[in-house]
């Protein structure tokens, strides 16, 4: 059985308006999405990519790009539940499904590896990566909160990698920061990347299931897999060479564009 990677890619956004075909540094967006996918895809093997949108213009773009392209409900909620809608769509059967954010460029495809490959060998419904933040990075997730609060998710993670909870919160709170500053290169603070690698059934609970009341608090939608009870192990992965968490508006391609600049692009075209 063959997994899928799935790139939900909606039209409509408050901030930046067809958003998955807005250029960046030469590109679309969505077609950096789907170097992305494509690189993970031929590293594990045994998966394909669909774009799964609501929009018929995407459908075109991603189609002139040689992607397989499904259309979806305009009324679908959240990526999880667009990836879900792309698997029946396709009409396959599925061991694993990724959810890969259509907003998110520099996402590493090593990080997409990671965890499929973690999810093959275990029995966990959903796996997800995190990185752990060295003191550097902590300081500019904390800094950057001061003037955007809700950017930056954090994880809590047993001993076992099974994830406890997330939090717009930067968790755990440090009694004695100073004290494992001094101990460790690296803070115990867990930031999350946003990248689901789900079990179909778990897929299915998810969508069937109503927010849940900490995924309305926080705006998270990974609380509501917490609090059905279901499995979610959080693997550790190396920062990436580019951060940043997705572009949703003008100012975040302006950052996209000098973030480029200044350490190359990162993009491979899968079709040379």
């Amino acid at each position: 059985m063959r997994d899928l990677i799935v790139i939900p890619a909606r039209y409509g956004s408050t901030r930046l308006p067809g958003k998955p075909l807005h250029p960046i540094a030469g590109r679309a967006l969505l077609e950096r999405v789907a170097s992305v996918a494509m690189a993970a895809a031929r590293a594990v093997d045994d998966t394909d990519v669909v774009v799964a949108t609501d929009d018929e213009r995407i459908l075109a773009k991603a189609r002139e790009l040689g992607l397989e392209t499904v259309m979806t409900s305009p009324d679908i909620s959240s990526g999880s539940g667009r990836a879900l809608a792309a698997l029946k769509a396709t009409g396959r059967s599925a061991g694993l499904v990724v959810n890969l954010q259509g907003d998110a460029p520099f996402t590493s495809p090593a990080h997409l590896v990671e965890i499929m490959r973690a999810a093959r060998n275990s029995s966990a419904d959903v796996t997800t990566p995190v990185v752990q933040l060295d003191w550097t990075r902590l300081d500019a997730l904390v800094a950057h909160k001061r003037t955007t609060p809700a950017s930056g998710t954090t994880c809590i993670r047993a001993a076992d990698g099974r994830a406890v909870w997330f939090s717009k919160s930067v968790l755990p709170y440090m009694r004695k920061e100073s004290d494992l500053r001094q101990q460790s290169e690296l803070s115990p603070v867990l930031q999350h990347i946003g990248l689901y690698c789900y079990r179909v059934p778990a897929l299915e609970a998810f969508e069937a299931a109503p927010q849940s009341h900490y995924e309305q608090l926080e705006g998270l939608e990974q609380l509501r897999l917490i609090e059905l009870g279901l499995d979610i192990r959080a693997i550790v992965v190396a920062p990436a060479r580019i951060t940043m968490s997705g572009v949703d508006s003008p100012s975040d391609v302006e950052r996209a564009v000098r973030l480029i600049a200044e350490h190359g692009d990162p993009f491979v075209d899968w079709r040379s």
